[in-house]
């Protein structure tokens, strides 16, 4: 987003979940929803909706891609299987303290093991995608060289696995699972990573570029730069400001030179694409617009300007002055990074409430992220992030689908030619599983996860609202296929369709699976039936 123009997602009006300090909620029988402060979507057509997004009968077009999404250190375990080398997930989830409970990935929902009963279960769930990841570590074990068969033949299988189900595959190459290797030599911090990025972009090209439906370069490098290399709470656990804006740069130009090497051999006619967990950020009070501003730089434009307008943007550099000169960025990387996309990919769950600290009173620091002692927000030290009111998942995320619609009406603003895909949606809660007998005298297993399958009603009337004014909305991938590891967070947060006992492995379908389910095979948004 442009320093002059900030759209709907930096400065939107508020919605029933704001506090006093912003405007009345909408009422069911307004006829604008919280989104068209857009610049350009004010022309946009309104939708009239419930004011609280519960909708329901709403009708998908027949082109509209439903499906679900994981992550290969999530779910796949098998981690020192296979040729498989360790990435800066093991090491950093092997070390004390970084992780709650002392979990890890190792086993995880041990798919790679059970390849072909999970592919049966999306299958059965009348899935029309799956959004997976690739574990760079699996193909390099230190992240250069030859590939690793085993590698290529386990996610040969699981593309093949899905094409002969009639599942679209959505192939990501990088969710944060990093080869240690390269972390040894610097990581995202430095430069050569980009490039050898590249070279296992080509790899994976050449061996799935007949079959991959669209190809995404990466998942959330905003988590990769920041929560990595800033604020530690991620892997490799870094705290430092300008190692994280050096990785901001590189994960860009790792993009651009992904693309490119991926054009150069596959053989079908995918989508090339990359996943932003763009914000959706609020301003408070009289300091509420320079703090929108400020923030705004570091978690959306550092990206969408050299991704889509070809230039970083110049306040973003002033603000971080004091922490970096940005000479990591090369002549001629501008060029490299500006590659034309299919696809941009959007991942949302909550809003972001900001002010200018005013010095004095203790600052909040409500942004969302665990608090493992660093910044993710590199130069702005005199910001603080307030709570919000709930409700909330898990995770201490508000719940505002408001902001989904206001995130996909500004991007269709900016970026009117733009297709877009929801890539992540959805919500953690603390599940439990209810046994019953049925008629025949078997045990049965459910999950009653009414609160999921409410979020998720109202994030598709969201969706569906975005596309009725005008938004090229292509699908929706729901986060997630199965509960996983949480990264920081272990096991302990569920987040999954599917529940996952992680001591048996059991895979058992939640009600919001089904209602799912009953979505995708209707194409129309079913009532959330309490």
């Amino acid at each position: 987003m442009s320093n002059a123009d900030t759209t709907a997602a930096t400065t939107a009006p508020a919605t029933e979940t704001e506090t006093a300090a912003t405007t009345a909620p909408a009422t069911e029988t307004e006829t604008e929803t919280a989104a068209t402060t857009a610049p350009a979507a004010a022309s946009a057509t309104a939708v009239v909706g419930s004011a609280d997004y519960r909708d329901s009968g709403l009708a998908f077009p027949a082109d509209f891609v439903f499906g679900s999404a994981t992550a290969s250190y999530q779910i796949e375990g098998a981690a020192t299987e296979d040729g498989r080398g360790p990435s800066i997930w093991d090491t950093f989830s092997h070390t004390p303290g970084k992780i709650w409970n002392g979990d890890t990935g190792d086993v995880a929902d041990d798919h790679y093991h059970r390849l072909e009963t999970d592919l049966d279960l999306m299958k059965n769930l009348g899935l029309e995608s799956y959004r997976f990841s690739i574990a760079w570590p699996r193909i390099q074990a230190t992240g250069t060289g030859p590939a690793n068969p085993a590698g290529l033949d386990f996610y040969t299988r699981l593309v093949d696995g899905l094409v002969a189900r009639g599942i679209k595959p959505i192939a990501t190459l990088y969710h944060w699972d990093l080869p240690q290797a390269l972390e040894d030599q610097g990581g995202w911090a430095n430069r050569e990573t980009a490039y050898a990025f590249a070279e296992y972009a080509r790899i994976m090209g050449e061996a799935l570029g007949d079959k991959i439906v669209t190809w995404t370069t990466l998942n959330e490098p905003w988590c990769s730069a920041y929560l990595g290399y800033g604020s530690g709470a991620h892997a490799p656990g870094r705290m430092n400001g300008a190692d994280a804006l050096a990785a901001v740069h590189h994960l860009n130009l790792a993009h651009g030179l992904a693309v490119t090497a991926l054009k150069k051999v596959v053989t079908n006619d995918p989508a090339f694409s990359i996943t932003l967990n763009l914000h959706v950020i609020r301003g408070d009070g009289e300091t509420g617009p320079e703090a929108v501003r400020q923030i705004d730089g570091l978690a959306n434009r550092v990206f969408l300007g050299p991704l889509l307008h070809g230039s970083y943007p110049e306040d973003v550099f002033e603000d971080t002055a004091d922490v970096t000169d940005w000479a990591f960025v090369h002549d001629g990387d501008l060029e490299l990074i500006h590659q034309p996309l299919d696809l941009l990919g959007v991942n949302y769950y909550s809003t972001t409430l900001v002010r200018i600290w005013d010095g004095v009173t203790p600052r909040a620091n409500n942004d969302g992220h665990k608090d493992m002692g660093g910044s993710p927000w590199p130069g702005a030290d005199r910001i603080e992030f307030l709570a919000q009111p709930g409700p909330y998942t898990e995770m201490g995320w508000n719940i505002e689908p408001a902001g989904l619609e206001e995130l996909l009406m500004s991007l269709h603003a900016e970026f009117p030619t733009l297709p877009l895909m929801v890539t992540e949606n959805g919500a953690a809660f603390a599940d439990e599983v209810t046994t019953s007998v049925d008629e025949s005298g078997a045990t049965v297993s459910a999950v009653h996860d009414l609160e999921r399958i409410d979020y998720l009603q109202r994030h598709f009337t969201a969706a569906h609202r975005a596309l009725s004014r005008g938004v090229d909305l292509r699908g929706y991938q729901v986060w997630s296929l199965m509960d996983n590891f949480e990264w920081g967070y272990g096991y302990s947060k569920r987040f999954g369709i599917v529940y996952i006992d992680f001591d048996t492995q059991e895979r058992i379908l939640k009600d919001s699976a089904k209602w799912y389910s009953t979505l995708i095979a209707t194409r129309s948004i079913p009532p959330l039936e309490r």
